[in-house]
């Protein structure tokens, strides 16, 4: 699919927009009578709304999965739990009891790597924006060997800048060198769109309400519309580079114009220029804070100007030269600007318009970013981020409390060119962060308090350049009311496993799907035999061949392009997944190299067929210094 730009109005697309959320929001209610469970004096009640339009969830849709949550005895919700949930598919002939449920609880929790369920409904993925034309998507596993990668989402060029929708649901990526912006269906990770641009997109970003997409080129701005992804306008506004602020309501919408020397006022709703504002320098940034109403744009030269949403010019603050990157703490009372040439932090009270502190940051601080309690400063000229205690600070003159953590092992300048899109980023659901540091090919966990990073995700052998965060996880709506959409993979009937901690309820609610045809589908029988020898030789590469049948006519499964092996050590945390190529009509074969002496198992997964890693199919080699490979009858059985 590729989008091209027609003539178009702002206002006209943001009409079309708010048809297209009503008859986006008009549910399929797919569970009429929610299912309900009491447990300990909780109930939970559980139903799903489609948002195809289906009558009936089918494969490949997108579910909204809610839990209603309150005490029996008062009848009132419950808020502030923390619920989990995972979409189990069932096995023919698996019953659905409290004790497999609560099995599939501990397998799950335990982070096993065989038994995997279909969707993780409280999973958070890492999105690393690579050097090259790609994008890692990274499922961090820190209780076996690190990170495992999910998928990767290949450009037409690589990227500049990246932005999320609020639902998580939609990725959009600047490919300047393509002139394009990519849409991603981050369900899929598949591109789904790509949006044209009249000369080479920058920045991207969707304005509070994300009624509308922002994309900037050489000599201007580009509006899209979110929903239809359909050119609304495109403003001239002056040389750039630029950069987006928005006030919080979405009704302005300000541009930096750093060749222009200018500030661009644009109305949000109607998508015009209400006004072009002399920065007196430069503008390199700009950021909007809630509390003063004020927008704050940092000059390359001649300091920070502040502007009003009338375009009118407020104060002028003096400050360093060269500042880079200016942004508004959580509230919007402080503003924070760094300038890495002059290697200083500036913090402006929003209250006062006044420059309240100023401390000392050697090695070229460039960006900064926020968690709840701290702001993170990045050093360019290291591996260094400096952390700064936002209740610590606003005391005129005093001191800036600085704490330094590594962020790695090499420079963060050394490697990627640089990107104007966040390096440092906070965790869903905690006090974290992650750090990417390209020289290292790596990204970083750090959790506040400690004195070092706890681990890092590895991005195989690509130069992350910014990090992002996609978050799964069930979240309170309203009081006592979580959800989530996750999307179907497959036709079946599923588990729905329940598990609050405190106070404990297990449960396993019960979920169908039919195929995307709308047709119910059974589950196949499938049976998976051993067709090789199963005593290795340790360091050398053995050819696994296995046969492949169905289970109620015994005849030989063929053309499977999605059979794959998972391999790992027993006990131990070693593993490997293979791809498994058809060698003869029902057998499928790959190498292995067992790298130690000791007990290897390998599981099966073929979504075509639906077999999973946790199926009953499970295949024991014995690898040893003084293994002989010997001949076996193919297709004996085990």
């Amino acid at each position: 699919m590729r989008v091209r730009i027609n003539a178009g109005s702002c206002s006209r697309s943001v009409a079309l927009a708010v048809m297209s959320v009503v008859a986006s929001s008009s549910y399929a209610q797919m569970a009429p009578s929610p299912a309900r469970v009491v447990e300990e004096g909780i109930a939970v009640e559980f139903a799903t709304e489609g948002t195809m339009g289906h009558a009936q969830a089918r494969s490949g849709d997108d579910v909204r999965f809610r839990f209603r949550i309150s005490d029996t005895a008062s009848a009132s919700p419950l808020r502030g739990l923390k619920p989990a949930a995972w979409l189990d598919l069932r096995r023919p002939g698996q019953p659905s009891d409290p004790k497999s449920c609560t099995k599939k609880v501990a397998a799950f929790l335990g982070d096993s790597l065989v038994s995997v369920p279909q969707v993780d409904l409280n999973a958070w993925y890492v999105l690393a924006m690579n050097e090259d034309a790609s994008i890692s998507v990274v499922n961090p596993r820190f209780g076996f060997g690190g990170s495992q990668l999910l998928n990767m989402v290949f450009l037409d060029s690589p990227a500049e800048d990246w932005a999320l929708t609020a639902d998580q649901q939609r990725l959009f990526v600047s490919t300047p060198d393509s002139g394009r912006v990519a849409v991603v269906d981050a369900a899929s990770w598949k591109i789904m769109a790509r949006l044209d641009v009249p000369s080479r997109p920058g920045r991207v970003a969707l304005q509070p309400d994300e009624k509308n997409l922002w994309v900037s080129d050489t000599g201007g701005v580009v509006a899209f519309d979110r929903q239809t992804l359909k050119f609304s306008a495109r403003i001239p506004t002056g040389a750039g580079p630029h950069e987006f602020a928005f006030s919080s309501d979405s009704r302005f919408v300000f541009v930096t114009n750093h060749d222009a020397g200018t500030v661009s006022v644009i109305d949000g709703a109607e998508c015009r220029k209400i006004a072009d504002v002399s920065s007196s320098g430069h503008p390199s940034s700009v950021t909007f804070s809630e509390l003063s109403r004020t927008v704050y744009v940092a000059n390359d030269d001649e300091g920070i100007v502040a502007v009003s949403t009338r375009g009118t010019l407020v104060a002028h603050i003096k400050a360093s030269a060269g500042i880079r990157q200016i942004r508004a703490a959580p509230g919007g009372r402080f503003i924070f600007a760094v300038s890495p040439s002059k290697e200083q932090l500036h913090i402006i009270d929003a209250s006062s318009n006044r420059m309240v502190q100023t401390g000392v940051i050697h090695g070229g601080p460039d960006q900064v970013t926020f968690s709840s309690t701290l702001a993170y400063v990045r050093r360019r000229s290291d591996a260094t981020v400096v952390m700064v205690p936002l209740d610590r600070i606003g005391s005129p003159d005093a001191p800036l409390p600085l704490v330094d953590v590594t962020g790695g092992q090499l420079p963060f300048s050394q490697g990627s060119r640089p990107t104007p899109a966040d390096s440092i980023v906070r965790v869903p659901g905690s006090n974290a962060v992650l750090m990417a540091n390209p020289a290292d090919r790596a990204v970083y966990y750090y959790q506040e308090g400690m004195a070092a990073p706890m681990g890092q995700f590895q991005n195989y052998g690509h130069e992350p350049r910014a990090v992002m965060t996609v978050d799964r996880s069930l979240e309170e709506e309203s009081p006592g009311l979580y959800q989530t959409v996750g999307r179907v993979p497959e036709a079946g009937v599923y588990d729905v496993v329940f598990f609050l901690d405190s106070p404990r309820v297990v449960h396993c609610f019960e979920f169908e799907a039919t195929s995307a045809s709308g047709e119910p589908v059974r589950p196949r029988a499938v049976v998976v035999l051993s067709a090789s020898e199963k005593n290795l030789q340790t360091g050398r590469a053995a050819r696994l061949r296995f046969q492949v049948i169905d289970g109620d006519t015994r005849d030989p499964i063929k053309n499977l392009h999605d059979l794959r092996a998972l391999v790992f050590a027993q006990p131990g945390v070693w593993q490997i997944r293979q791809a498994l190529i058809e060698s003869a009509p029902g057998f499928y074969e790959t190498e292995f190299t067992p790298p130690s002496d000791g007990v290897y198992q390998a599981y099966f997964e073929s979504p075509s067929l639906g077999l999973r890693f946790n199926s009953p199919h499970v295949v024991t080699f014995i690898a040893s210094d003084q293994a002989q490979t010997k001949s076996q009858t193919i297709g004996a059985p085990e």
